[in-house]
């Protein structure tokens, strides 16, 4: 007897087995960009002498063998994190200071750009302190690498642009004489040392994170307008 179509048991649909097909490996430029990107978390906030290759391999997502792989050493990785770091302040600024704009506005865009690259890398001026405190020639070595000079002739062009525009604003009675090394210094390290000594001002500021980002949204404002002031007859 035929069952009709409403009795006909019905056949379990057949299994499909998928199988997962290999997970790609990442590029290898991804791969070493992901490696460099961790060491440059680790070192800034530890220093090269505290930051350990395991703990930069578990940041990175990647075993302790593949950073010896692309870096052989934690001095090689140390090196590639200080250059990285200082690349990406440093010539931006002697660009802007050795520019023919003039002092104002130079003193407007170092401001601004000091300002803002620090506040997404609070870290960066205490870890090049340290850096360069326990080996000095690496900031020699560092400016021919990033600008293809010698740092004579970067201090040259930097402050001979200078001095020329504070002669003439001297000439002009606009401002008072200040020697351009003095203008330099006083410049970068009233934008950097409030991040240097980022934890101290806290401490004594009585400032959270999101009222130190204020403080400094605060000196954004006023800096400029302060050193400005101070270079007038």
């Amino acid at each position: 007897m035929i069952k009709s179509n409403g009795q006909a048991r019905k056949r379990p649909a057949a299994r499909v087995t998928v199988r997962p097909g290999r997970p790609k490996r990442p590029p290898a430029a991804d791969t070493e960009q992901r490696i460099l990107e961790a060491a440059h978390g680790v070192f800034m906030q530890r220093g090269t002498a505290g930051a350990r290759m395991q703990e930069i391999a578990a940041a990175a997502g990647v075993n302790s063998a593949l950073l010896h792989y692309y870096f052989r050493s934690k001095a090689r990785l140390s090196e590639a994190v200080f250059r990285r770091a200082a690349s990406q302040l440093l010539p931006a600024v002697i660009r802007i200071l050795a520019s023919d704009i003039d002092l104002t506005a130079k003193v407007h865009a170092v401001i601004d750009l000091e300002l803002t690259h620090l506040s997404q890398a609070p870290y960066l001026p205490g870890y090049l302190i340290s850096e360069l405190t326990h080996d000095p020639d690496r900031a020699r070595h560092l400016v021919t690498e990033l600008t293809g000079l010698v740092p004579e002739e970067v201090g040259r062009r930097v402050l001979g642009s200078l001095r020329a525009q504070i002669d003439a604003a001297v000439r002009a009675r606009r401002m008072s004489p200040l020697e351009p090394e003095q203008f330099v210094v006083n410049l970068l390290s009233l934008c950097i040392f409030p991040f240097a000594a980022r934890p101290m001002l806290m401490a004594l500021l009585g400032a959270d994170q999101p009222g130190f980002e204020r403080f400094i949204e605060h000196r954004r404002a006023d800096l400029p307008s302060f050193i400005l002031r101070a270079m007038r007859p």
